[in-house]
């Protein structure tokens, strides 16, 4: 077998670039750069759930768009033993939760990035939409 067979047997790495907008970060393919929809192949953009509960919590720096995140299983969950945290790259502010129908499909070596945000007529935020992506998927570091 040729070295070049060898190398198409592999999948692809899948390469994003985070390209600043107006409250966020849009997707873009590194390898083509073609924009990404927030559901092509193995990417996700869920939105938070539960941030209603924490909106101090939100206001840390930790969970601007462009920021890594902590997914936190929580199999001991009363309500959910399927519940999977979102906390900040620290682990030291919980923001809320993965979706319900998103958790139990979630790995645990999963990346996720804060992506987008909502902020209320103050300019507090209020919400997150968050960007989850196999771990072996690379993801570009936000330029600051």
């Amino acid at each position: 077998m040729s070295a070049e067979d060898s190398s198409s047997s592999e999948p692809e790495r899948l390469r994003v670039w985070l390209e600043r907008g107006e409250s966020g970060f849009w997707l873009r393919d590194a390898a083509t750069g073609e924009a990404l929809r927030w559901n092509d192949g193995p990417l996700r953009v869920v939105k938070l759930a539960g941030s209603s509960y924490r909106v101090d919590a939100l206001q840390d720096e930790g969970f601007e768009p462009g920021r890594r995140l902590a997914l936190v299983p929580e199999p001991e969950n009363e309500h959910d033993p399927n519940a999977v945290a979102v906390w900040d790259a620290e682990r030291r502010v919980q923001a809320g939760y993965l979706p319900a129908g998103i958790a139990p499909k979630a790995k645990v070596d999963d990346q996720a990035v804060s992506l987008w945000e909502f902020l209320d007529e103050s300019g507090r935020r209020i919400g997150l939409r968050i960007l989850l992506a196999p771990a072996s998927a690379w993801i570009q570091e936000p330029k600051t």
